[in-house]
């Protein structure tokens, strides 16, 4: 299936696996890449001597187009973007809209630069920069997200500008690509679907929590960091939701900690990490922290297994999914079930 994103980055199928935090490492990228999507690397929890590391990992796994994630407000975010284009990354994506300059520099180096956005204004704005595609998130996608659906998000940002835009927020099958290519996209972009993969690196007990969860076990919550944060409902998110504010700076402080000497950031550093990721929130130190740390509570979940330390970012769509595939066979099962929607639709008289 072609289509103005399969052409732009060179895949064969208008698919996208998201750059989520420990888990988007080079095995699922690779894996996607080698089904013929569009696999992205998470770089925001690696340093950057790992993130050029996990990059060759990528490419001594495939030859196919893959991407990095990067977050644009980043101390170092410049040197990551030269790493991308030292190493050949085909596509930088980005969870927050970069800046015009930085932009360029990666159009310039021959690198697609496609921007996440949740707002129509936010896609006009990034194309009027330069952006090569954009990728919205509707309410019902994982992570941080919006208010707005993607049913009635999508076709505002198709109508608003002229470059490829890719769909992501509750899609997981053939019937929803063809969904989102009627609106006008594209291409979808899948998170939560892509983690529950056999080739994802998720702990499997973890697996297990997503598999079991119904689509009233994903909430929607500003306990972790002050910001609209969907994810699964556990024990520790409705602790985080009950805690006054002593007790949560103090969680949050022992958290800060642990990802300090993970990260090697200083406390000034981190700071400044929650402060910019505040989005002109007005927040509580403890959430400033945990907007620095939230890696470390995602981390304790998607890495160590830790579902009662650790928060499990989701789609709504988590409630509807009942298995683990191979990327290949997710992938080929999508492409195979959206070619028999699109023949049982009425076609027009000739």
């Amino acid at each position: 299936m072609e289509t103005a994103l399969t052409e732009l980055v060179g895949v064969r199928h208008p698919l996208v696996q998201t750059g989520m935090g420990w888990v988007a490492g080079p095995r699922l990228v690779s894996a996607t890449a080698n089904a013929g999507a569009l696999g992205v690397l998470a770089s925001a929890t690696m340093t950057a001597e790992e993130l050029r590391a996990a990059v060759r990992e990528v490419k001594s796994r495939t030859d196919r187009p893959f991407g990095v994630n990067l977050r644009a407000d980043a101390g170092d975010a410049r040197e990551r973007v030269r790493i991308i284009v030292d190493e050949g990354v085909r596509v930088a994506s980005f969870a927050l809209a970069p800046s015009r300059d930085l932009i360029a520099e990666l159009k310039d180096a021959g690198v697609v630069v496609i921007p996440s956005v949740g707002a129509r204004r936010h896609a006009e704005k990034v194309a009027g920069w330069g952006a090569d595609a954009v990728l919205v998130q509707g309410g019902e996608g994982g992570g941080h997200t919006g208010e707005v659906a993607t049913t009635v998000l999508l076709p505002q940002v198709v109508d608003a500008v002229d470059i490829p835009v890719i769909a992501a927020g509750g899609f997981r099958d053939g019937r929803g690509l063809v969904a989102a290519l009627a609106h006008g996209a594209a291409g979808v972009a899948m998170g939560t679907r892509f983690l529950l993969t056999s080739d994802s690196t998720v702990p499997e007990a973890v697996k297990a929590r997503y598999l079991a969860a119904t689509v009233k076990d994903v909430t929607v919550t500003t306990a972790v960091d002050g910001l609209p944060h969907r994810m699964l409902r556990t024990d520790l998110v409705a602790s985080l939701e009950n805690a006054g504010r002593v007790r949560s700076l103090a969680r949050a402080l022992r958290r800060a900690a642990g990802f300090r000497r993970i990260s090697g950031l200083s406390w000034p550093a981190m700071v400044r990490d929650g402060l910019a990721m505040r989005h002109g929130k007005d927040l509580s130190w403890s959430q400033v922290l945990l907007a620095a740390n939230t890696p470390m509570l995602l981390r304790a979940s998607m890495v160590e297994g830790r579902t009662d330390l650790g928060i499990m970012a989701a789609g709504q769509v988590a409630g509807v999914i009942d298995d683990l595939p191979s990327c290949e066979e997710l992938v080929t099962r999508i492409m195979t079930e959206a070619a028999q929607v699109l023949r049982t639709l009425p076609q027009p008289d000739e």
